[in-house]
């Protein structure tokens, strides 16, 4: 799996001309899997995310969690993560999981953070979307599960 997590003080995203997920303080969380990927994968991520230390404590230092400030999570499927477009004009998807064992995993994912108590908003899967938002910092971190980056 591969997020790219921002730290955000509100975000939304619509579908078809309706907003489908808002949140105020908390993360975005634009996901893609993986051909790789598993429910470990996907428990193990959440975990990760959810404990990461990118808010700023009383002095202004990154050390509070998500579960530290009791924000949200807005969780976004986004397969172009593992757009690959080294050496050509047009990125190849290969290394993006197909469709279904994507869905699953997202919905995986979704289930790993609210079982960690986040409260979770969503896009919807597979559909065009907007997302806005409001990056705060900016503090934006990209993760993968493969440890690439």
């Amino acid at each position: 799996m591969r997020a790219v997590v921002q730290r955000v003080s509100r975000a939304r995203v619509t579908a078809d001309g309706s907003v489908t997920g808002e949140i105020t303080t908390g993360l975005l969380i634009l996901l893609g899997v993986g051909h790789n990927d598993t429910s470990a994968v996907a428990a193990g991520l959440a975990e990760r995310i959810a404990n990461l230390r990118i808010f700023e404590d009383d002095q202004r230092k990154m050390n509070l969690s998500l579960l530290d400030v009791k924000g949200s999570a807005l969780i976004v499927s986004q397969f172009t993560l593992y757009g690959d477009a080294r050496g050509q004009r047009r990125p190849s998807f290969f290394a993006a999981a197909p469709s279904e064992q994507a869905k699953n995993l997202y919905e995986e994912f979704v289930e790993a953070l609210r079982r960690l108590g986040v409260t979770v908003a969503t896009g919807v899967f597979g559909a065009m979307m907007s997302v806005e938002l409001v990056n705060e910092g900016p503090v934006t971190i990209l993760l993968a599960s493969e440890k690439t980056f």
